[in-house]
């Protein structure tokens, strides 16, 4: 499996030094005055990821109550795993049928809408734009401060659901952009790769644990680099200048490989994001089922509490308190 992975991957490179698989000009965020100047582009595809159960208002969904015009909504949760693995991918299948009822191909220029809320919702964009990226489409963008900044712009938001013509498109995901379980062993064992932490520092030192993980504490030889230092206060990304200087101080501006991880391939979407498409750096992938993978195979981890501490924990879990 690992020689042909390495084929695959071989592959890929190729196809994209000869520009088959990368789009000239394309831009990781779009101000909303940029994408409103596209809105009459019949190419453009903005795709609108907000869940109607997080963002309810008077019993509607968010999306009924007003989007950008000629958004399509495909709700975040069709883009996760299952229950027990939230940040699997979704089966091939399933993911090319939502990628084919978008009308998307690999040329079509894609703008991926979120709320703009806080940064974890921005995780939400950045997974989203990485599962595309996989998938093989090209062009891609986020609304930069989602719905928030286009509402803070002036700019109008539309009722009117608009239908697209779906594509063909077979999607092929591609392997540099996914770091699997052995592949994360592996760079354990080897020190191949740096391994990127992007949960807040609690789970990372053992004090809290996500309710599918078997267990708290995080992969062995791991670095903490929270997601949310990339963010001011109200959960806008910070300027580009800000975000250099914080990934210097971080010590992730590297030439090594990097894998992006968290418990669920969420928060880990937006270190890849930063690292990967705002700071051009190569190498990076997201181990996109993460701890929760890695804690429920029994592999070894850093920060793991003793018993009396995980018993503790085990009981705030199942009581759901904060």
């Amino acid at each position: 499996m690992g020689v042909f992975r390495s084929v695959i991957r071989f592959l890929f490179s190729l196809f994209a030094s000869l520009g088959f698989l990368t789009a000239a000009g394309a831009q990781p965020l779009v101000a909303p005055a940029e994408l409103a100047a596209r809105l009459g582009d019949s190419k453009l595809r903005i795709v609108d990821i907000r869940e109607g159960q997080e963002n309810e208002i008077g019993g509607k969904p968010a999306f009924d109550l007003g989007h950008v015009a000629g958004a399509q909504h495909a709700p975040y949760s069709k883009w996760r795993g299952p229950a027990e693995s939230p940040g699997r991918l979704p089966a091939l299948d399933s993911l090319t049928a939502l990628i084919q009822r978008l009308g998307i191909d690999r040329t079509t220029p894609v703008v991926v809408v979120y709320e703009g809320k806080s940064s974890t919702d921005f995780g939400s964009a950045a997974r989203v734009y990485w599962t595309l990226k996989t998938a093989g489409v090209a062009t891609l963008s986020v609304l930069n401060g989602g719905m928030t900044a286009w509402r803070a712009a002036g700019l109008p938001v539309s009722t009117e659901t608009s239908a697209r013509a779906p594509s063909s498109f077979q999607i092929t995901l591609d392997p540099r952009l996914i770091a699997t379980r052995d592949e994360v062993a592996q760079a354990v064992g080897n020190r191949s790769a740096r391994l990127l932490d992007a949960r807040p520092a609690a789970y990372f030192a053992g004090e809290e644990r996500h309710v599918a993980a078997r267990a708290p504490g995080t992969i062995v030889g791991a670095k903490n680099v929270s997601h949310d230092v990339w963010f001011t206060k109200d959960g806008q990304l910070l300027p580009g200048d800000d975000i250099k200087r914080i990934a210097k101080q971080a010590g992730v501006v590297t030439d090594r490989p990097t894998i992006s991880f968290c418990n669920t391939g969420h928060w880990a979407a937006t270190n890849w994001f930063v690292l990967s498409e705002l700071l051009g750096q190569d190498n990076v992938t997201l181990y996109p089922e993460s701890v929760v993978d890695w804690s429920n195979a029994g592999l070894a981890m850093d920060n793991v509490p003793n018993r009396l501490q995980q018993f503790w924990l085990q009981l705030k879990v199942a009581s759901g308190a904060p």
